[in-house]
């Protein structure tokens, strides 16, 4: 079984789904997929880290380093030319590999998209009212609730417009997940609690 959840800035998303995987016993995978997706392309963890998910092509190509060398100007071959959508996708195989291994969580990184073929895959997003997940964010940093919802907003654009680019698809609509919950609404427990119910069924479902 695979689970995919997308989420909301500050509506809990992230520690959601690391205890769905701990309840479950599954695999969890966060920014473990740069480090598996460096590892497979040579490239330096940096540039992951750098562009996760952000679309569009690479801008500054100075003094970045690689196994197979340095790039230093815009000269260079195009070989060196490394773009964006040649990390998103030697990630999309990092996630892929990991998918084959065996039962696991993927947060964000439009894996949904990449595993939508996968028969066993259940698609999740997580939301929360804008309200809430500033006073949750203001409440971990040193921001003010103003802040922190200027902050959401423009990270959530920086999101959606990855997802878009490279999905086709409006990231947060309920028409392309599984299963849509509104964590203001209900306690981190019976939202963990929905998730592992619905994938029990639904695995019931696919035995059948």
């Amino acid at each position: 079984m695979i689970i995919t959840i997308g989420r909301q800035t500050g509506s809990g998303g992230h520690r959601i789904a690391k205890l769905v995987a701990e309840r479950l016993g599954y695999k969890f995978y966060d920014r473990e997929i740069l480090n598996m997706a460096a590892e497979d392309s040579g490239f330096d963890r940096s540039f992951f880290e750098k562009n996760d998910e952000k679309h569009g092509f690479f801008r500054n190509f100075f003094g970045l380093s690689v196994a197979t060398g340095s790039v230093t100007s815009y000269s260079n071959d195009y070989s060196n030319r490394l773009s964006q959508e040649a990390l998103y996708l030697c990630q999309a195989e990092a996630i892929r590999r990991a998918a084959a291994d065996g039962d696991c969580v993927f947060i964000g990184r439009c894996a949904d998209y990449v595993l939508r073929d996968f028969p066993d895959m259940v698609s999740v997003f997580i939301t929360s009212d804008l309200a809430d997940r500033a006073l949750l964010v203001a409440s971990r940093t040193e921001m003010t609730v103003e802040q922190a919802e200027k902050f959401i907003r423009h990270r959530e654009e920086t999101r959606a417009s990855f997802y878009k680019y490279y999905t086709g698809k409006k990231w947060g609509d309920s028409a392309s997940y599984d299963l849509c919950i509104n964590t203001s609404k209900l306690t981190e427990s019976q939202v963990v609690e929905i998730i592992c119910n619905y994938v029990f069924y639904f695995e019931k479902k696919q035995r059948s």
